[in-house]
């Protein structure tokens, strides 16, 4: 088996008409789908292939979105005899990305899934009230530096490191007019750009911790079982396994920092992955890849196309 790590994408890749030539052209695709369907009571697949897009954008529909279409792309590669511990060494996913990467390793069903995201999703969107949060992306400052300007633009407010996608990549979240403030203050530090991002809630700091509480109650009743191959968690950066584990981290991760660029950086480094293949939606976990750990080969599969392309490399 080739060192490889199987990744999975998180909120922000979602696109309509995403996973549709997956269902038109596979049996298993379509399957996947139709189970996220009949698990939440809603037609969520019709959302993703014809939109509309304020409505896949929802963040308890674009949650679950992301993981039926990473599990469309792995049940059928499974289909075609390629199992995740064949394929991988380890899986890692941004944010809502972790639940695929569980249910790719066998550690959640996708019902399971699907359901623990949709109260995700619905949770993380009723802490705090539209308009009270937001989220900007710092590019081009270091994390040392976007630490010392979030701490001094908190100011009594919440202003806190969300993301570190990568070098010069960091996303911070908090109180609105505390994140506005720091995207100031790094705008006068330097900062290519600071951008306030289109999001409908303050994701991954304290703010968000009403949404820890409801997915400490969700995951409590929740079947975790040992995955096939370790995860790398977004709040550690570093392999886990042990289903106790697991649940918690999935709550500390609600309000946690997503630390995606030291995790590629473990995964590359200690992890002695060569291989990074992000699976479903998109490709933005792939450029992130190639910037930080450029000596590692970064491939994205997420259509028939490219599911094509990844098996002949596996023969």
């Amino acid at each position: 088996m080739a060192d490889r790590a199987l990744t999975f994408p998180g909120q922000g890749s979602q696109t309509v008409g995403m996973g549709k030539p997956l269902a038109d052209a596979y049996p298993e695709a379509k399957a996947v789908f139709e189970e996220v369907d009949d698990t939440l009571g809603v037609s969520l697949s019709s959302i993703m292939f014809e939109g509309p897009d304020d409505k896949l954008r929802l963040t308890e529909n674009a949650q679950p979105a992301l993981m039926a279409v990473s599990m469309a792309v792995i049940r059928v590669l499974e289909a075609r005899g390629k199992t995740v511990p064949d394929m991988a060494k380890y899986v890692a996913g941004h944010s809502l990305g972790e639940y695929s990467a569980l249910c790719a390793a066998g550690s959640l069903t996708i019902a399971d899934a699907a359901r623990l995201l949709q109260i995700r999703g619905r949770a993380m969107q009723q802490a705090v009230p539209v308009g009270e949060g937001a989220m900007a992306a710092i590019l081009g400052l270091d994390l040392d530096a976007v630490t010392e300007i979030a701490a001094n633009a908190a100011q009594g407010d919440v202003c806190e490191l969300a993301n570190d996608n990568a070098p010069g990549q960091v996303v911070i979240s908090g109180s609105a007019a505390a994140v506005e403030r720091a995207a100031e203050l790094a705008k006068a530090r330097g900062a290519k750009r600071a951008l306030m991002l289109p999001v409908s809630a303050p994701f991954h700091c304290s703010l968000m911790e009403p949404a820890a509480e409801a997915m400490q109650a969700a995951l409590a009743s929740a079947s975790v079982k040992e995955p096939s191959v370790p995860l790398v968690a977004n709040v550690l950066a570093a392999p886990i396994s042990d289903p106790a584990e697991i649940k918690r981290r999935l709550v500390d991760q609600v309000t946690g920092r997503v630390r995606w660029r030291e995790s590629v950086e473990w995964l590359a480094g200690e992890g002695g992955v060569t291989q990074l293949i992000e699976i479903g939606a998109g490709k933005v976990l792939t450029g992130l890849a190639r910037r930080i750990a450029s000596d590692a080969d970064a491939t994205a599969v997420g259509t028939p196309e490219d599911i094509d392309g990844f098996i002949a490399t596996l023969a």
